[in-house]
């Protein structure tokens, strides 16, 4: 089975925060033509002016306050990079809007709202990282409206994908090896963290941790639903949202996960379907694992087999979606006058290319989530996420 890297919740919606539409809350005032003398103006999309001080705040952002550690040459790059993602998603936003693709503000203010509650986040913590990243929630709502009218225009452009069988039996052919269910477990968890994630009710210490793993443990003891419990109190944002499930993973997976051999071995030996695992700590985390499904042997798959049919349609459709995203972006360049002030001033200053120096700006704003950064692929935001195995949600924190 696939692994898939987790990425958090919380991470996302900084991400969205402090992602590429920064451009949105520019000083310009976004209706102005521009000058390509004037230094200040990056590029130029269809009249909409990018400052070369929204560039820079980015790469502020991404470099946690210190990009003063590039070289020039470094510079240089990362400034054409992140502005070449500020042009993709601006062409993009223009054309959503042209088509009338644009989201109301109830879709906006629920799109933020859902973000918030996965997340568990706080007012107060919410309002904390809107202000590390320079955000009020006015510029924050621009920048939901521009993601979610992106994904308006993405959506109806993939609505007209369709997979026929005969596809799906040629996909099942030519790989076959693919198509093997190993000897592993389904598990599902409950993972409080001492550390200070900004959730609700979050354990903000070893002590505070165990108290509430313990207190977990009796509720559960006492018929409670694992997966309502672990929405309500899962410090894991893959487990939260998902009721606790964090997939399937085979025996060398959890032993590369660092779980406990004795706990493996409960999984595999003595845990019927069902049960779950007195608290147990490891990767500097606690947790409850409920063991929801066990393969003691690996098992070839055929076309009929349960899910297998879904699961070569759904990859099929995702390669189409992201060849399909990458035209939309292509055709929409095309379509749009676009001035790069940027590019065009390192090719008339060659030996100059980074040309003045960012003001340093001040350092603790979190950094972009990796897969939203500015040089990122539009297309690459249309691709579903997939659950993340228990190896992933249970990785030691980095």
């Amino acid at each position: 089975m696939h692994k898939v890297a987790k990425q958090t919740l919380i991470v996302a919606l900084i991400g969205l925060i402090t992602f590429a539409f920064a451009a949105c809350s520019n000083t310009s005032g976004g209706g102005g033509t521009g000058s390509t003398a004037d230094a200040s103006v990056a590029a130029i999309v269809n009249g909409k002016n990018i400052m070369l001080a929204e560039v820079d705040k980015l790469i502020n952002q991404q470099y946690q306050g210190q990009q003063s550690k590039l070289s020039p040459l470094e510079l240089a790059q990362v400034r054409l990079q992140v502005l070449d993602g500020l042009i993709q998603k601006e062409v993009l936003f223009q054309r959503a809007e042209r088509e009338k693709l644009l989201p109301t503000e109830d879709e906006i203010t629920q799109a933020i709202n859902t973000q918030m509650q996965q997340a568990q986040m706080t007012q107060e913590k919410f309002q904390e990282r809107l202000k590390e990243t320079g955000q009020t929630m006015e510029s924050l709502r621009e920048i939901a409206r521009k993601e979610l009218a992106i994904q308006k225009l993405q959506d109806r452009t993939n609505s007209k994908i369709t997979i026929s069988d005969k596809e799906v039996e040629e996909a099942y052919t030519n790989n076959r090896d693919a198509f093997i269910n190993k000897r592993g477990v389904e598990l599902a968890a409950i993972i409080i963290d001492p550390a200070d994630n900004g959730m609700q009710n979050d354990a903000k210490s070893e002590l505070e941790a165990k108290q509430k793993i313990d207190l977990i443990f009796q509720q559960l003891k006492s018929n409670a639903d694992f997966a309502d419990v672990a929405r309500a109190k899962s410090e894991d944002p893959n487990s939260n949202v998902n009721g606790g499930d964090i997939g399937f993973a085979t025996e060398a997976e959890l032993k590369q996960n660092n779980f406990p051999a004795d706990l493996i071995s409960q999984f595999f030996n003595t845990m019927d379907a069902g049960s779950y695992t007195s608290p147990v700590s490891f990767n500097n985390r606690w947790y409850i694992f409920k063991l929801k499904r066990k393969q003691l042997q690996d098992e070839n798959l055929n076309l009929e087999s349960p899910g297998v049919r879904q699961r070569i349609t759904d990859v099929l459709v995702n390669q189409r979606k992201q060849i399909l995203n990458q035209a939309l972006l292509e055709v929409s360049l095309n379509d749009a006058k676009i001035t790069n002030n940027l590019a065009s001033k390192m090719l008339e200053s060659p030996n100059n290319l980074s040309g003045p120096r960012p003001v340093q700006a001040q350092q603790g704003a979190p950094s972009a989530s990796p897969a939203a950064t500015p040089a990122a692929s539009p297309a690459a935001s249309a691709t579903p996420q997939t659950s993340a195995s228990p190896a992933a949600s249970a990785s030691p924190k980095k």
